[in-house]
């Protein structure tokens, strides 16, 4: 009865019995060898014997199992699709050839505790900042300050050194500019195409930046908008400004509530675990709070891989009834700045109610031993991108073209992650070297290979275009990708645009073929593809832009449009 390793060899008996009896013979002629012969012939029996309990063991073991690959399981559009259970084999020699380190049988609860700090109007707002985050240091927790760019100039203006040298003993972040003032950033942007919607964000956004940078003596390590105020154009300026991470939050992208990377940046965004631990408009829910905490903390921890709590406080919601934006640019309005007025202060016992309700929280959290609080660059340690100045075998193209389908999204492995846009580079560049005739150039992600500018109609047919032109393709994509630093919009291929979704899903073929068959295919067929991916990102509708400063009804269907391109660059982020 033959066996089945792997759920694809056929194996029958008969050889192991050839194996056997050959071992035997081998034993009996070392009785009458010379001793080199002796040695010779007991390392061929020993390498033998291994085989043999090699393969016998696979085939007891592994009999009739799954085949290596998954496939992603499909998801519909606007749904919120489970990470697809991709394999890629595992990077940087077999587990054999070196000692692996003990799996914890608990996880991490990594904490990130963030502050908006954005309040330039109610002088109050600053003791607030300032208490917080001298409280922390005295804990010995370090946390991230988000700071407008206006709130900074507010403080040296002030002089308050004291705030500034305070909350510059944990890390410094970038809130925006002005904030609340019109037009906000979603505002600004909300009808610029790609390229000029970053050269407004720059425009607008690196004086507040280099201010924040100025005053604290430290340049930001993260961004977060102000309230909804979303907008892709904001990550690859960002990116140059060699801000890491976006942390933040928002409906507008996301991954189950997951650690992920988005244009670029890691982002610690669209959570649901801290928001639980917020405070009521009483500040009265702490015995709440920490009974959600502690079952979180007990759902992550009989996970090996943990968790994430990013848990955000404004300090001007510690000492004001409103907050202070809403008071005087709510629903677009925006006056100018000797009309603004201040917003109503809580009273001292409120005031101290919420600062107890905080401390109160922290000390909680501190008290469980598998708790540690991270800063934004702490995150980025925690959850590195494996995939950067990696160099990619042929085994790993191969293993990364035959995972892509129709259904074009990021693959996940054990050692690393890729984003589409990073499956789509790996294999366009491993083609070009084969079309070259210069395959020993290595395959190395260097930088972020954005999403298209822009949006092109799908295929609706099969497209049979000869090798001969779709290698000049490649040569001419590749010189694109390497120029822009983004997924083209469209390929030219047999008189015709193609997407680049439908375009990877050929050429990921033709790779498979050519390492199957060592020779290169006659033709390549392109066929109709989207970007599931995308199914991550919200569709836009007013609800995604639920904040009192928007003008009522503000929505922003051109940015969301812009967004799912950019899901081209989405993938996890794993430790």
């Amino acid at each position: 009865m033959p066996l089945r390793i792997f759920g694809v060899l056929p194996l029958s008996l008969e050889p192991f019995l050839a194996t056997l009896s050959d071992c035997l013979h081998l034993a009996e002629s070392v009785k009458s060898a010379k001793s080199a012969d002796i040695i010779f012939d007991v390392i061929s029996i020993s390498r033998k014997l291994t085989m043999l309990a090699a393969i016998w063991a696979a085939a007891i073991l592994l009999g009739g199992g799954a085949p290596v690959f998954a496939q992603a399981p499909g998801g519909g559009p606007g749904q919120n699709p489970p990470p697809p259970s991709f394999h890629i084999p595992h990077i940087g020699g077999s587990r054999q050839e070196r000692p692996q380190p003990e799996t914890p049988t608990e996880g991490q609860v990594y904490i990130l505790l963030w502050f908006d700090t954005d309040d330039y109007i109610l002088p109050q707002s600053d003791d607030a900042a300032k208490r917080l985050a001298v409280f922390l240091t005295q804990q010995g927790i370090p946390a991230t300050f988000e700071v407008v760019g206006e709130t900074a100039r507010t403080l040296q203006q002030r002089q308050r050194q004291d705030v500034i040298s305070a909350l510059a003993q944990h890390e410094i972040g970038y809130h925006s500019n002005t904030h609340s003032q019109h037009p906000t950033v979603a505002e600004y942007e909300s009808n610029l195409d790609w390229d000029s919607g970053v050269e407004e964000f720059s425009r607008r956004e690196r004086p507040g930046f280099d201010d924040v940078a100025h005053v604290f003596r430290k340049a930001p390590v993260a961004y977060g908008q102000p309230g909804a105020s979303w907008a892709p154009q904001a990550f690859p300026a960002l990116e140059k400004w060699g801000v890491r991470v976006y942390l933040g939050e928002g409906k507008q992208v996301g991954l189950r509530g997951r650690p992920f990377w988005y244009g670029g940046l890691l982002n610690i965004f669209n959570t649901r675990e801290g928001e639980q631990l917020r405070p009521d408009a009483n500040w009265s829910n702490l015995d709440m709070a920490k009974a959600r905490f502690q079952d979180t903390y007990l759902t992550l921890t009989s996970q090996k891989a943990g968790g994430v709590i990013s848990l955000y406080f404004h300090p001007c919601e510690f000492v004001e009834k409103e907050f202070w934006d809403a008071v005087n640019f709510r629903d677009g309005a925006n006056p100018p700045p000797d009309q603004w007025k201040l917003p109503a202060l809580k009273t001292p016992e409120e005031t101290e109610k919420a600062f107890q309700y905080f401390e109160d929280l922290v000390h909680f959290m501190k008290s469980f031993p598998r708790v540690q609080f991270l800063t934004a660059s702490g995150a980025t340690e925690r959850f590195r991108d494996h995939a950067t100045m990696h160099v990619f075998s042929t085994q790993e193209v191969g293993a990364i073209a035959g995972q892509v389908d129709s259904e074009v999204t990021f693959q996940a492995g054990e050692s690393l992650n890729l984003s589409a846009s990073e499956v789509f580079y790996v294999i366009n560049k491993y083609l070009a070297g084969i079309v070259q005739r210069n395959a020993s150039e290595p395959i190395v992600l260097q930088r972020v290979l954005y999403g298209p500018p822009a949006p092109l109609a799908p295929l609706t047919a099969k497209l049979v275009v000869p090798w001969g032109q779709v290698a000049r393709t490649i040569l001419d994509v590749q010189d694109e990708v390497d120029r822009t630093g983004r997924i083209p919009t469209a390929i030219w291929l047999a008189g015709q645009n193609v997407p680049p979704e439908s375009y990877l899903v050929g050429i990921a073929q033709a790779t498979q073929i050519l390492m199957q068959k060592a020779e290169l295919p006659d033709t390549v067929t392109f066929g109709p593809a989207r970007l599931a991916a995308a199914d991550y990102v919200a569709e836009d509708s007013p609800d995604l832009w639920d904040w009192v400063i928007f003008p009522h009804g503000f929505h922003a269907p051109k940015l969301m449009s812009l967004a799912k391109l950019q899901a081209w660059t989405l993938k996890p982020a794993s430790k």
